[in-house]
């Protein structure tokens, strides 16, 4: 039978613990049987005498370490090593013994419980605990097992408490009353001073907000909380003027954000101190009485006349006088001036809306007694429109006719621009020129929408006969004054297919369209060098055989030739003949006989028809050819024809100064300014006042 070994634990003898012994039946005491221990500690802290069968305790154990070993015992014969019983299982049980005194499971404690708390494990033991009196607390706690009892032992531990705030405190301003000083210049929102009210709740129990309630200046500051520092900031909230009001007075309340409602009945948790602020007198530059001005002036002013007026004063209590100037970085033209004393601002040079519609000009206002006070305001200046400049085409047009147009056949569509910008809009109207009201090749027709139409007139055109017409288009507006010109629209005749797409425009095509070969061309070419040659060498031959001098009387007009041999002297030192008769074919006498060859028959000079009848310039000139040739006086001699002359139904007559008036007074060229822009550099040059001139 195997019982249960009891042990007790810390076991302080010299000798070996006895624990207990084992034994069988089978055991005859003569020695021939063998005990053997097996399990936990067996062998190291539980040793057994192989021969008795009793066991000790090796080591002193410790039961809070292992409270319980479960060992297994053996029994075996000597001689044959057999068990003489089955193996069995004992366990061994350590005895507590008050051998551990108590122990924290902290060395330290921390604790914290809020001021002014009830009763609690740990508790406070005066009421109505302070934080702001005292906030850290130590207590040393002691325990004992056994109940207390005598012989038993004990553990202390330490506890630190810490009283944790409430907001308890109001806020409260050391000082009833600040004061603080701000010159009348001081920009919105600069600082003028700080203020603080001290809490001693710490965190956001002392977090507080600051507000001005009343005063006279309420409107002219404000007051800002720094939430880093819980400060006051007060500020400029509007600008200052020492000369309307140089002392203000304003409360200022700090109150908590975060009030405890346990504590309001301690009272209001905030406080009210009285802010006093000066303003300090500057000496200020003079002010305008607007932030920018603006000015409109018709672009046809006169010079020198005054077109707006600017004011400033000094706003200080001296009220120096002020005196005007333009900031000619902004006037680099000096296109305007203003009166020093009054602002009047006025022209000095003629105004253009087309090249400079805005005047962005700068007035500068300074003290007479103080140079260095000075204040600048921009003058925005509108040019307003004049209709002082005519229509005129919007874009140079390439126009032709085909040779195959029809009567009635839009071959162009003109527009017009004008640099002149009417408040109503821009209306053109189009019309033939007053001197040709009908134009027998082309019809010119108004949309009505500021374009015309040029129409064909007649059935057919020809590039033999007139490659190139000239249109003239009388162009006028509808504002006041109403400004016209006139734009000459040139048309080319070309060949067109039939679909009236242009092929070619050039009269030299007609000729190759022929169909002459290279070869033709060449063998043309030589015979016209050929009879070139046999002509010079009949002039040479005729040369040598008779020669009368070309000119034979001092009478001829055509071939003369004027020196003049001193710097001056007018027209007393020329011999000059009047050759006004060889630029005007009509003048010429009729029996006036040719001086460079001897007549055999009188040729009647034909009177010139004049242009406009036929405008057929290349039929002018085969007739011209054919009386040449039909001369049967001379072979061909080497003379000039000039042709200088316009013709009956010219409206300049002739262009030539040699038959121009030479009386002293001067020719009056102010209808020059009548013939449209293409002759306005001439109007400019000789239809000036004579002191321009000069």
């Amino acid at each position: 039978m195997w019982n249960q070994f009891f042990l007790l634990e810390e076991y302080t003898g010299t000798d070996t613990q006895y624990v207990g012994k084992l034994h069988t039946d089978q055991d005859k005491g003569d020695g021939n049987l063998k005990y053997i221990l097996t399990g936990d500690g067996a062998g190291s802290l539980f040793v057994i005498d192989e021969n008795t069968g009793d066991i000790h305790a090796a080591k002193k154990l410790d039961r809070e370490e292992k409270s319980l070993y479960i060992l297994r015992a053996k029994a075996i014969d000597r001689k044959t090593g057999r068990q003489v019983e089955p193996e069995s299982e004992f366990i061994i049980k350590i005895h507590d013994i008050n051998d551990n005194e108590p122990k924290f499971t902290k060395d330290l404690y921390t604790a914290s419980v809020p001021e002014m708390s009830g009763v609690g494990i740990i508790k406070t033991a005066l009421p109505d605990m302070s934080r702001e009196n005292r906030e850290q607390y130590q207590v040393v706690i002691q325990a004992k097992d056994m109940g207390g009892q005598m012989g038993g032992l004990s553990g202390t531990t330490t506890v630190n408490i810490t009283l944790t705030d409430v907001n308890n405190n109001p806020p409260r301003f050391p000082q009833s009353t600040y004061q603080f000083h701000s010159p009348e210049s001081a920009p919105l929102g600069t600082h003028l001073g700080r203020i603080k009210a001290n809490d001693p709740d710490v965190g956001e129990n002392a977090e507080m907000e600051y507000s001005i309630v009343e005063g006279d200046g309420a409107d002219m500051f404000d007051v800002i909380t720094d939430k880093d520092t819980q400060e006051g900031i007060i500020t400029v909230k509007q600008n200052l003027d020492y000369e309307n009001k140089m002392l203000y007075t304003l409360k200022v309340d700090a109150s908590n954000t975060h009030p405890d409602p346990r504590f309001l009945h301690l009272g209001p948790f905030k406080d009210t101190a009285v802010v006093k602020i000066s303003v300090e007198d500057i000496d200020e530059p003079p002010v305008f009485s607007k932030i920018f001005y603006v000015i409109e002036v018709d672009e046809d002013v006169k010079e020198g006349s005054i077109i707006g007026q600017v004011t400033a004063y000094d706003p200080d209590a001296m009220n120096n006088l002020i005196k005007y100037s333009v900031d000619r970085h902004t006037d680099m033209d000096r296109i305007f001036s203003i009166h020093s004393e009054n602002g009047s601002i006025f022209t000095l040079k003629p105004l253009d809306r087309e090249s400079t519609p805005w005047h962005n000009i700068t007035i500068t206002a300074t003290e007479i007694n103080n140079s260095k006070q000075s204040s600048h305001i921009p003058v925005f200046i509108r040019i307003l429109d004049i209709n002082d400049h005519a229509p005129e085409f919007a874009m140079y047009y390439e126009t032709f006719v085909c040779e195959n147009a029809k009567p009635g056949q839009l071959i162009q569509t003109v527009s017009v621009m004008d640099k002149d910008d009417p408040p109503r809009g821009h209306k053109f109207f189009f019309e033939p020129v007053p001197e040709f009201p009908l134009n027998p090749n082309f019809t010119i027709v108004d949309n009505k929408d500021n374009t015309a139409g040029i129409m064909t007139r007649k059935d057919g055109y020809s590039r033999n006969k007139m490659s190139t017409y000239l249109l003239p288009i009388l162009i006028f507006d509808n504002d006041y004054p109403i400004q016209s010109s006139t734009g000459t629209l040139t048309i080319r005749v070309c060949a067109c297919d039939n679909q009236g797409n242009m092929q070619s425009c050039n009269a030299e095509a007609l000729v190759l369209s022929a169909g002459l070969s290279t070869g033709a061309l060449i063998a043309i070419l030589l015979c016209v060098v050929i009879l070139l040659v046999l002509v010079v060498l009949f002039a040479a031959l005729k040369r040598q055989r008779k020669k009368e001098p070309l000119i034979i009387s001092k009478d001829d007009v055509r071939d003369n030739i004027v020196t003049y041999n001193d710097e001056g002297g007018g027209e007393e030192d020329t011999q000059a003949f009047d050759i006004g008769t060889l630029r005007n074919p009509e003048a010429r006498e009729d029996s006036k006989l040719r001086r460079d060859v001897m007549p055999e028959t009188i040729f009647q000079i034909r009177r010139t028809v004049p242009l406009w009848e036929n405008i057929d310039v290349q039929d002018f000139i085969h007739r011209r050819l054919k009386e040449n040739d039909s001369d049967p006086s001379a072979p061909p001699y080497d003379s000039l024809a000039t042709y200088a002359y316009e013709g009956n139904d010219s409206i300049a007559d002739s262009l030539s100064s040699l038959e121009s008036p030479t009386a002293d007074c001067n020719q009056d060229y102010d209808y020059l300014s009548d013939w449209g822009p293409r002759f306005k550099k001439l109007a400019d040059m000789y239809g000036g006042d004579d002191s321009d001139r000069d």
